[in-house]
């Protein structure tokens, strides 16, 4: 992680830049690419900038999808067009590798030379690829070792960033015991790597609060995968028994669309959702006011921005070739790390202040407070003191 601090640095020089949610996700239909005219206004072009093109390709969703399309269409629009450099994007007409990579065929045949690529499905997409358009520079978010292979070898045109959502995950499962609720829900899109992070997490954070409280015995935690990124009628209606019959108070909802599930049976009996990847509160809220306890973040819009800004500037060549993890970044500046709550929109209570949130990831920082990534174990082998009761996948 030599360029942890070099994209911290970007960080630190602002604040937390997100769009709407999670892992996946969207519809399937198939619109024409759009190019971004840039603005009149807009900084004089560099050397570098004006060799630049940027392509972004949707993994299966579109670029509304709330979720990292949307996340990462945002983020490349905003640059580019802040930069005078051309930019557009490419959706697949279907969820396959032969789909994205005949996208990516599209956008070097027509003079893309940046591909921005955001979630764990592009993983064969690179290795089918990369090498065949060596003086391509590519960006992937969320695309690892466990995506890619233990055996493969980045190349040097690559460069892959994966997150420590284990340890966001665990900011919200402690947060939402402190706040009161004894009766949790995980909402997992997938069982990806990165879901399975995020839930393990929030079972640890809620395990350590209720260490803390002494009431381990009154918090129980269930835990299932819907199977996909988006909410449905049959989702829906396991999450009415959770909420109307099981009694959940509060479900982290972690995969893309799947949040729609979650609000829609919150909104039956006044039940609470904590979303994921971006604050969430807009889109969670408008179900119903004050439904959205806290978000689970992570900075895809930051790390788009910088590492464009890198190949802008010439200096691709320090981060390609890389898997880089994220996470945190600063132990005294809670908004400057990749992975957080958001400040304004957790409903912060006498039980859990944003003082008590500043010492927790404090505490995560100097190594006080330790997070396990294993997604090897079941999610209940995270639990020393609460009950979490796992169901697999709704469908």
């Amino acid at each position: 992680m030599k360029n942890f601090k070099k994209l911290s640095a970007l960080v630190l020089a602002g604040a937390m830049v997100f769009s709407l949610a999670a892992c996946g996700g969207g519809s399937s239909e198939t619109p024409a690419p759009e190019t971004t005219t840039p603005a009149e206004t807009a900084p004089a072009e560099t050397a570098s900038a004006t060799d630049m093109k940027v392509a972004m390709i949707t993994d299966y969703g579109d670029i509304t999808d709330q979720s990292f399309n949307q996340t990462t269409y945002e983020a490349c629009n905003e640059f580019c067009t802040a930069n005078s450099v051309e930019f557009t994007y490419y959706k697949p007409a279907g969820d396959s590798t032969a789909e994205r990579v005949a996208m990516v065929d599209a956008a070097v045949a027509e003079g893309y030379n940046v591909v921005v690529m955001p979630g764990y499905a592009f993983a064969e997409t690179i290795k089918e690829t990369a090498e065949m358009y060596p003086d391509v520079t590519f960006i992937a978010l969320d695309v690892g070792e466990g995506d890619l292979g233990a055996d493969y070898t980045v190349p040097s045109n690559v460069y892959c960033a994966v997150y420590q959502e284990e340890l966001c995950g665990y900011m919200a499962g402690y947060a939402a015991v402190k706040l009161g609720y004894t009766h949790l829900g995980f909402l997992g899109g997938m069982a990806v790597p990165a879901v399975q992070r995020y839930g393990y997490g929030f079972v640890q954070g809620a395990d350590a609060a209720a260490a803390e409280l002494g009431n381990g015995a009154d918090v129980t935690v269930e835990y299932v995968y819907g199977n996909q990124f988006f909410g449905d009628a049959d989702i829906t209606a396991y999450m009415d028994n959770w909420y109307q019959t099981q009694g959940v108070e509060v479900v982290f909802a972690c995969g893309g669309g799947i949040y729609t599930s979650a609000a829609e049976a919150a909104a039956k009996v006044g039940g609470k959702v904590i979303g994921v990847d971006v604050d969430q509160a807009a889109i969670i809220d408008a179900y119903g006011e004050g439904m959205t306890v806290t978000s689970a973040m992570k900075g895809l819009a930051n790390t788009t921005k910088h590492l464009l800004q890198e190949v802008m500037d010439g200096n691709f060549a320090n981060y390609g070739g890389q898997i880089e993890t994220l996470g945190l970044v600063s132990g005294d500046d809670s908004t400057a790390n990749y992975v957080q709550l958001p400040m304004e929109s957790t409903q912060w209570s006498d039980t859990f202040t944003q003082d008590d949130y500043k010492a927790l990831v404090a505490g995560m920082y100097d190594g006080t407070i330790t997070v396990s990534n294993d997604v090897s174990v079941a999610a209940a082998d995270n639990a020393t003191v609460i009950t979490v009761n796992e169901y697999g996948n709704i469908k």
